[in-house]
């Protein structure tokens, strides 16, 4: 049966019986009879809790202003599947990824044999894998899904691995704290082979692992090292040292998460020019990372959605003071409570919607609400839809004041939607 793209993907969800599924044997197992080979001739994967989409998009933007050829995949998206799959900075085609999908459906299947099991995750990451080795860049970028060890992306073998950063979240599937979450992370690195650790103190658990394998740790803030200037900002090592203008992206961690793309890059047998690395770093944008769509009022969305995501959140509302209105809605496995008691003091009143589109994982405006803490009740409105809990938020700020929308990648992609069909009162 011919399916287009969207039904590629309705039957990816129906296919497997768990949205996750950890281990590596099934899509490497598919991968083998594809004959997936090296996606680029320089690989790098990006690992870690916070921080790893807006890494991926610094070594892009570096590398493409260098004039070489580059491939991403990244994940999840926000409004459409192929902004998961990049080339030159140019999304999949619908056509290019229903060819990889039909291509992977023949080869998990053998006449007699029953279908190798693939979840969603493991279709598209199998799919990135095909169309990046088609195009074959000169440096291709992938993002780990979850955790590191067992997922998907770690069937390829990395030149370089980062780790941005390791934090609390998605504890049912990597465990309780930063140094169990820091091993299963650490799966990423490979026995000779550079790693780049973005943050300034990881886990003990991911620097055993480099030590015991082999693999030349790079660390933030020791091997090389940040500094802040009257105008922009230096990165320097021993011997060599950039200045370079400020990110686009605002967040205060962006300058690790720049600096540990640099560390990446300069870690590759490739040489990329001083200009480059200014132009990449001013260029690199993703939506979604404290972005602001409009003025008077300021509307900024963040897909922020864990401990270590929102504590970047309120750092920046602290950095740029003003009355705010959150619209938030988060899904059932994040630490709601936290997350609010965190931006409590920063938060004028909340606007709090379901999220109905995340099977199992979805919530109702109502749980939500129940789920805050250290917020008082008067300062919650509930909503059925993040684009209702939008247009309160909208309706009761002033030309001076702010709508912060955060929460999750769904939460921010239905924000998305809603202004884009209200562009003209932006």
């Amino acid at each position: 049966m011919k399916r287009d793209l969207a039904e590629w993907l309705e039957y990816q969800l129906r296919t497997h019986p768990q949205s996750i599924a950890m281990g590596l044997d099934r899509v490497r197992e598919v991968a083998t009879r594809l004959g997936i080979g090296r996606p680029g001739e320089n690989v790098i994967i990006v690992g870690g809790t916070n921080g790893k989409g807006s890494t991926v998009a610094f070594i892009e933007a570096i590398a493409r202003a260098a004039g070489l050829r580059v491939g991403a995949f990244t994940s999840p998206h926000l409004l459409r599947y192929n902004e998961r799959i990049r080339v030159d900075g140019i999304d999949a085609s619908d056509e290019m990824l229903v060819a990889a999908f039909e291509r992977i459906e023949t080869a998990r299947g053998r006449a007699g044999e029953d279908p190798v099991p693939l979840t969603y995750f493991e279709f598209g990451t199998l799919a990135a894998l095909l169309i990046l080795e088609a195009a074959q860049p000169d440096i291709a970028i992938l993002e780990v899904g979850l955790g590191g060890r067992l997922d998907a992306v770690n069937i390829i073998d990395a030149d370089v691995a980062v780790i941005t950063t390791v934090d609390l979240d998605h504890q049912e599937y990597l465990g309780p704290d930063r140094e169990t979450i820091g091993a299963d992370k650490a799966g990423i690195l490979r026995a000779g082979k550079l790693c780049v650790l973005g943050e300034k103190d990881p886990p003990s658990s991911v620097l055993r692992r480099a030590y015991e394998i082999g693999a030349s740790a790079i660390r933030g803030h020791s091997d090389y090292l940040i500094d802040r200037l009257d105008e922009g900002w230096r990165w320097r090592e021993p011997g060599f040292e950039l200045d370079l203008p400020m990110p686009a992206l605002v967040a205060p961690a962006q300058l690790d998460n720049a600096a540990a793309a640099i560390a990446a890059l300069r870690a590759l047998p490739i040489e990329i020019g001083e200009l480059a690395y200014c132009e990449g770093v001013a260029r690199a944008r993703v939506p979604g990372r404290l972005q602001k769509v409009a003025d008077a009022p300021e509307i900024v969305l963040d897909v922020g959605h864990n401990p270590q995501a929102v504590r970047q959140i309120e750092a920046w509302l602290r950095a740029h003071p003003k009355p705010t209105i959150a619209v938030f809605s988060a899904l059932a496995d994040k630490e709601i409570g936290e997350l609010s008691r965190t931006l409590t003091a920063s938060i004028r009143e909340w606007c709090v919607a379901g999220i109905h589109d995340a099977g199992p994982r979805g919530l109702s405006g109502a749980e939500v609400a129940r789920r805050l803490d250290g917020v008082p009740a008067e300062r919650v409105r509930v909503h059925g839809t993040v684009a209702e809990a939008l247009a309160s938020a909208r309706a009761a700020v002033g030309p001076d004041e702010r709508v912060l929308i955060f929460g999750s990648f769904h939460t921010v992609a239905d924000a998305m939607k809603a202004l884009r069909s209200h562009a003209d009162e932006l």
